[in-house]
C-alpha cells in the first residue's frame, strides 16, 4: 500500500500506540479524583502538558487539551468573540479557511458579528495590504490558517503578527493543524495569541489536540461542566491521549529538523506531474509546505482519479477530506481563480516522513497509466 493521504489523517506511530496502551492500562484513574491514584494520574497529565509547552516554547498554563482541530478552532474563535464582544464585533479571516473556521464565522455573522473575508492570490496567499486596510477600531480577532489543507500555501504569519502587534484589543488566531511538525514556527517569539493543532495529523491518535492560548487571553468556554482544562473545556481528561500526544509531538518536531527527504519527494512529484500533458498544478512550491501537492487532470473529475488509484492500492484524496464526499468544487481553488472544471477535478497528495521516493516513482507510473486509459475512454 502507498498512503499519500496524510493531511486527512496519519497512521499512529508504533511507539505512540505503545505509550497510549501503557498509560491507559496503568493510570486509568480519573485525574480529578481526590485519592492518591487520581493524584498520580493528574501528575502525569500535568507532566505531559509541561512537555508540550516546553517543546512549543510557551507556558504550561497556556496549553489546553482538546479533541482536535475542529474543537480547538471553535473554542478559539467563538470563545474569544463572545468574551470580547463588548470591545468590538469585527473579525477578519480569509476565503480559504477550513470548514471548522468558515462555518463558525457564518454562525457569528448570524449573531451580529461582522466578518471580513480576505482574498488570496493565485498561489493561495493573502495580501497584507488588504489586511491592513480591513482593520478597524472594532476588530477583535484575526483568524488565518497557517498552512492551507488543500494546496499547502503558507501564510505570512510573522508579518500578520507584526501588523497588529501594537493593537491591544486585536487578537491573532492561527489554525496550524497542517503546519505542526512540517513548518517551523516559534510561537513564543511571535504575536500569536491562539493556535490550534490536532494529534492525528502527526501520527498521534484521533480525538486529541491542543489549543495554545496566551495567558492574558480570555475565552468563553464551549463545554461547561466540571471545570477541567482550567475551566475552558470541561469533561474527564483523556490522560493516555495527552501523554501519547506529547510523545508524538516530540517525534514530529525531531523530524521537522530535517525535511530534506520530504522536500525531495515533493519536488520529484511536482516535476513529474508538470511534465505530463494536460495537468495543472495548483501548489506553488516557493510558498508551500513540504508535504502537500494539489493538481488537476484536464477532463477528469477528482473522485475518478482517487478511485482508479485506489484499485492500485494507492491512496490520495480530493482536496479536503472533510468535504470531499460532497463532490463540490473546492472553495479554496475557486478563491485562487481556478476554473470550476479544474476545481472539481483537483486531487491532493499529502506526504509524511514515513513516505519514500520509491513510492513516489510507483505513484507517477500508475498515474500516467490511469490518465492514458481514461483518455482512451473519453476519446
Amino acid at each position: 500500500m502507498i498512503y499519500f493521504d496524510n493531511s486527512a489523517t496519519t497512521k499512529p506511530n508504533d511507539a505512540v500506540l505503545e505509550t497510549y496502551t501503557k498509560v491507559a492500562s496503568n493510570y486509568f484513574a480519573n485525574p480529578s479524583s481526590l485519592h492518591r491514584f487520581g493524584a498520580k494520574s493528574k501528575e502525569l497529565l500535568d507532566a505531559s502538558r509541561k512537555q508540550i509547552a516546553t517543546m512549543l516554547g510557551v507556558l504550561s498554563e497556556e496549553i489546553i487539551f482538546t479533541s482536535g482541530g475542529s474543537e480547538g478552532n471553535n473554542l478559539a474563535i467563538k470563545g474569544l468573540a463572545y468574551s470580547y464582544k463588548n470591545r468590538g464585533n469585527h473579525i477578519i479571516t480569509s476565503r480559504i479557511e477550513h470548514p471548522s473556521v468558515r462555518m463558525v464565522m457564518e454562525e457569528l455573522e448570524s449573531n451580529g458579528f461582522r466578518v471580513t473575508y480576505l482574498q488570496v492570490n493565485k498561489n493561495g496567499v493573502i495580501d497584507l495590504e488588504e489586511l491592513k486596510a480591513a482593520l478597524t477600531k472594532e476588530t477583535i480577532l484575526i483568524s488565518i490558517m497557517g498552512v492551507n489543507n488543500e494546496v499547502g500555501s503558507i501564510q505570512p504569519l510573522q508579518e500578520i503578527g507584526e501588523t497588529i502587534a501594537n493593537r491591544e484589543h486585536t487578537f491573532f488566531h492561527v489554525d496550524f493543524v497542517q503546519g505542526i511538525g512540517k513548518v517551523p514556527l516559534e510561537i513564543g517569539q511571535m504575536a500569536i495569541d491562539l493556535l490550534t493543532f490536532s494529534g492525528h495529523k502527526f501520527h498521534a491518535l484521533r480525538g486529541m489536540g491542543v489549543l495554545f492560548k496566551k495567558k492574558n487571553v480570555h475565552l468563553h468556554p464551549e463545554i461547561l461542566g466540571g471545570g477541567q482544562e482550567m475551566g475552558y473545556r470541561s469533561g474527564t481528561e483523556n490522560l493516555a491521549g495527552g501523554v501519547a500526544l506529547a510523545k508524538a509531538l516530540r517525534l514530529a518536531l525531531e523530524n521537522e529538523q530535517n525535511t530534506s527527504e520530504l522536500i525531495e519527494i515533493r519536488d520529484y512529484l511536482l516535476s513529474e506531474i508538470a511534465y505530463m500533458p494536460d495537468m495543472t498544478i495548483h501548489t506553488k512550491k516557493s510558498v508551500a509546505a513540504p508535504h502537500i501537492i494539489c493538481f488537476s487532470a484536464k477532463g477528469h473529475r477528482g473522485e475518478v482519479l482517487v478511485h482508479a488509484l485506489e484499485k492500485e492500492d494507492i491512496y490520495i484524496s480530493t482536496t479536503s477530506a472533510c468535504s470531499s464526499k460532497q463532490k463540490l468544487a473546492s472553495s479554496t481553488l475557486k478563491a485562487m481563480g481556478v476554473t470550476d472544471e479544474e476545481a472539481t477535478g483537483a486531487v491532493r497528495v499529502s506526504l509524511s516522513y514515513e513516505n519514500r521516493l520509491s513510492e513516489a516513482k510507483i505513484f507517477i507510473q500508475k498515474l500516467q497509466e490511469i490518465i492514458e486509459n481514461l483518455n482512451k475512454v473519453v476519446k
